[in-house]
């Protein structure tokens, strides 16, 4: 019942900064680099934010005034404010971004101020990773700076990945609905409570940001949304919910994407920082398959992903084959990205 408000909340407050004259509305004005030819809303994941504030607090007093039913539950508030924290500080960081542009030395030292918080105050650590058919291998003195640069990771990757209509959205329902399902089956209260009110207010904001979309998330949603995803997947594996291939498999319509592209585009000596449209998905758009092709195509990947890694996660036995096949699936879609490419020149944006 609270993820229903949550994404009803979540739904209005969108509409709100959609059609409203709000102090907080500010434009995204297309240029070279973008996908959309009309000055659009970028406020989108304040509504997000607003709405998980809302639902989490509310969480936070029922857990609490359960306290004498329920040892866990201060346990539980300390380890949700590790996490909530710095994703609502992050998002505040991302909204004055959206707003005025930071420069990028402080915005990252501020991701990395908020990632070391939840890190260390959290005690939340990646200390293995499980290879299958093989063993597991311990981080050791590594494991720090692994879990580090991983939350960064996914931090910023997020907000590559947010360049199309309904995409970082979808992604967003998709794979936190996945990790709060994955939580709930493993009795982990905390992993299911946030992980599914984040679903809800994705979806309600995803209600508007479908294409075409009439808003977009912005920095405030995509960087405070890449932030929580990383530290639930610490969470996750740090309570051995799920082992680090889960999620990997999970968000590897992101992670992939964006992975790659990075690596390209320093190999060839661009700045990596720089706008551009490289992207997988982007190429898709502009060898002419449109935001809502192409956006669906993604959802039916972020699916086919979604059961990979829950099969992955149920049978033991055949996680390699699980593996294999998850990456001859992602090779097939680069080689059908390039062909596809080099059949259709390329157009303007929608």
């Amino acid at each position: 019942m609270l993820a229903v408000a949550v994404g009803f909340l979540s739904w209005w407050i969108t509409a709100q900064l959609v059609h409203g004259g709000s102090f907080i509305r500010s434009l995204d004005h297309p240029n070279e680099r973008s996908l959309h030819v009309r000055p659009t809303p970028r406020t989108g994941g304040v509504a997000m934010v607003v709405s998980l504030l809302a639902g989490t607090l509310t969480a936070s007093a029922i857990a609490i005034s359960l306290q004498d039913e329920s040892s866990h539950a201060l346990t539980y508030v300390n380890e949700e404010l590790w996490i909530l924290g710095p994703t609502f500080f992050l998002a505040l960081v991302s909204f004055c971004d959206d707003r005025i542009r930071l420069p990028v030395a402080p915005r990252f030292g501020l991701q990395m101020l908020a990632v070391c918080g939840m890190v260390l105050g959290g005690h939340m650590v990646l200390r293995t990773f499980a290879i299958p058919g093989w063993g597991v291998l311990d981080f050791g003195w590594a494991s720090l700076p692994v879990t580090v640069l991983l939350v960064l990771w996914m931090t910023n990757l997020y907000n590559f990945m947010d360049g199309m209509d309904g995409f970082a959205g979808g992604m967003t329902v998709i794979g936190f609905g996945l990790l709060g399902y994955l939580g709930w089956v493993s009795h982990h209260p905390l992993l299911f409570g946030i992980a599914t009110l984040q679903t809800a207010a994705a979806a309600g904001f995803l209600a508007h940001n479908f294409p075409p979309a009439k808003i977009f998330m912005g920095d405030v949603g995509s960087i405070s949304t890449g932030f929580l995803a990383g530290a639930l997947i610490v969470l996750g594996c740090r309570d051995g919910v799920f082992d680090l291939w889960v999620p990997l498999i999970i968000f590897s319509p992101f992670i992939l994407d964006a992975t790659v592209t990075l690596l390209r585009r320093a190999l060839r000596g661009e700045k990596i920082w720089e706008a551009h449209r490289d992207h997988f998905y982007q190429r898709v758009v502009l060898s002419g398959w449109g935001h809502r092709k192409t956006v669906s195509t993604e959802y039916a990947i972020m699916a086919l992903c979604a059961a990979l890694a829950i099969t992955y996660h149920a049978v033991e036995q055949w996680r390699p084959v699980v593996l294999g096949a998850w990456g001859v699936i992602f090779g097939i879609l680069a080689f059908t990205v390039t062909l596809l490419e080099a059949r259709s020149p390329k157009i303007q944006p929608e």
